[in-house]
């Protein structure tokens, strides 16, 4: 059943973001999707409104950004981004811009995809940078935050990275030995972190939430 809903994807053309939107055009929960995208891309249905925007200056877009229930699928690697401070803009700066957004616009439900192990303490970078923008996106006080936490992704990247290749080939053999509170450092498919988003959008209520990567994978198998 369509409901008189908008959602808004940021991060609609990376992996999760993609598997998200094709997801979303296959049922009619919501009647309107805004796509946040820097060049317009090459998609027609007629529920689906991009915005081209410049992520530096979200700002200026935000009265064309209203939207019931915002996902956030915004990510890079530093060896994509160039350098830690590049990293940190898109995996910090532009969910916190679009947090702040959400906030004003008066979004109830924001939805983001973050990384197992995030922590705002940790002396890993990436983990540490990932825990930063949740906790600033928790200080926003928005109505629903949801966030999720994939271990490795499984999925067709567009670009090649070998390393993660590596890692997926050891994980697919690895996997069925991670069991009890390992699980959660299971590998996990695109598509599983996508529904998760999803499915919190559509039937979590919580204040704040916060759904590990073994949790998602069940939500997934189930539904």
């Amino acid at each position: 059943m369509q409901e008189n809903k908008t959602a808004l994807i940021a991060g609609a053309t990376g992996l999760v973001g993609s598997s998200l939107l094709q997801q979303l055009l296959n049922e009619n929960y919501y009647s309107k999707i805004i796509v946040l995208v820097r060049k317009s891309i090459a998609i027609k249905d007629n529920r689906v409104e991009q915005l081209v925007v410049d992520y530096n200056k979200l700002d200026s877009y935000s009265n064309q950004m209203k939207a019931d229930d915002i996902y956030c699928t915004l990510g890079t690697t530093i060896k994509k981004a160039g350098s830690q401070a590049a990293f940190k803009k898109v995996d910090y700066e532009y969910p916190l811009a679009l947090g702040k957004i959400a906030k004003a616009q008066g979004t109830q439900k924001f939805i983001i995809v973050t990384a197992l192990g995030a922590d705002a303490t940790s002396p890993i970078f990436y983990n540490k940078v990932k825990g930063e923008t949740e906790q600033q996106l928790k200080a926003l006080n928005l109505p629903h935050l949801f966030i999720l936490q994939p271990s490795l992704l499984v999925g067709n990247r567009a670009e090649n990275r070998l390393g993660e290749k590596i890692g997926i080939v050891a994980f697919s053999v690895i996997n069925p030995f991670l069991m009890g509170a390992l699980k959660k450092y299971r590998s996990i498919k695109i598509e599983a972190v996508a529904f998760g988003m999803i499915h919190a959008a559509k039937h979590f209520n919580e204040k704040t939430r916060t759904l590990l990567s073994d949790e998602i994978q069940e939500l997934y198998h189930n539904h």
